[in-house]
């Protein structure tokens, strides 16, 4: 057992071990990539059920995410690393999360098999909220009427939720990922009720941000999900100070031979002590163009500061409207 979150909660990582330690539980299972919006609204329902039964408010989800197991080549690259994933499922106001590692053997337990084992003799789950979509057992061959009817035989019961809507979008995961693949940091941030935000530390850079007296923050290598290609507005914390920033994510193409970074120019630069071990949190907020290739070191400073003014201007229509 482990601990997550500001208040600490327990995170579990097998049935055995959370058995008998939480008593009666209301719980959700699920992904919970991202844990957006309509996560947030599914477990708000579960903490509240929670608190009115004595219960317990339990997050069940996978490591790795079950696509990446089953189909490693086709699955897609994550919002929410675990430990981020952890971090935001604390933060909702559950007493514990269980984290299950989606091997062969999960993989092949059938839906009443999986009923039996995790939520009867594991958690003594008196009631349980999945979204609508929810499938489950080997090659998920269950979904929520199954999920009711095996809930009414074992002495629990099922609330379906429909999915939540935002600005006319159903709000989901894999949407949430397609828009930040695309750029659209925009309408990602309405359906996670957040910015949009990448977590790393400082890569070993090329000095060129320093030729162009422009202090600069290279990422290094993430694995999770990256906006597409393009310039954005973006804030980026440091050792709990924050900065406002531009980041160019992409291939560099204009110093010759493209490489892939993320690179953030700091517009209200201060001093700071940071070293490659140093945490940083990248929030996309805006794009504000596309990547481009420029023809010469020059053109692309041009560029640089004509993006700054933007993303100036970006920063204080958002303090004048707060």
């Amino acid at each position: 057992m482990s601990e997550a979150g500001a208040g600490k909660i327990p995170i579990y990582r097998t049935v055995r071990e959370i058995a008998g330690r939480t008593g009666p539980s209301v719980a959700a299972i699920g992904n919970f990539d991202g844990v957006h919006c309509g996560h947030r609204e599914i477990l708000a329902a579960v903490v509240e059920e929670a608190r009115e039964l004595g219960a317990r408010a339990v997050a069940i989800t996978f490591d790795p995410h079950p696509e990446q197991f089953l189909r490693p080549a086709d699955a897609p690259k994550l919002l929410t690393p675990m430990e981020e994933r952890v971090r935001l499922l604390a933060a909702t106001g559950i007493d514990a999360v269980l984290v299950l590692r989606f091997d062969a053997e999960l993989a092949s337990l059938p839906a009443r098999e999986f009923v039996g084992r995790v939520l009867v003799e594991g958690l003594s789950v008196r009631s349980l909220h999945e979204g609508g979509n929810f499938r489950f057992g080997h090659m998920a061959e269950a979904g929520v009427k199954e999920l009711a009817r095996l809930g009414w035989e074992q002495g629990f019961t099922v609330h379906v939720h429909r999915a939540l809507q935002v600005h006319g979008m159903e709000v989901s995961s894999s949407a949430t990922r397609a828009l930040v693949a695309a750029g659209d940091v925009r309408r990602a941030r309405w359906m996670l009720g957040r910015p949009f935000a990448v977590r790393s530390t400082q890569a070993r850079g090329r000095g060129i941000g320093t030729r162009l007296l422009v202090p600069t923050v290279n990422l290094a290598p993430y694995q999770g999900l990256l906006p597409g290609f393009g310039v954005y507005a973006t804030r980026l914390t440091v050792e709990g100070r924050r900065f406002k920033a531009v980041t160019n994510v992409g291939n560099r193409p204009t110093f010759g031979e493209a490489s892939f970074a993320v690179e953030s120019h700091i517009l209200d630069f201060e001093p700071a002590e940071m070293d490659e071990e140093t945490p940083i949190e990248v929030e996309f907020l805006m794009r504000l163009r596309e990547e481009r290739t420029w023809p010469s070191p020059e053109a692309l400073k041009a560029q640089i500061f004509l993006d700054a003014k933007r993303a100036e201007r970006y920063f204080r229509l958002v303090a004048a409207s707060s």
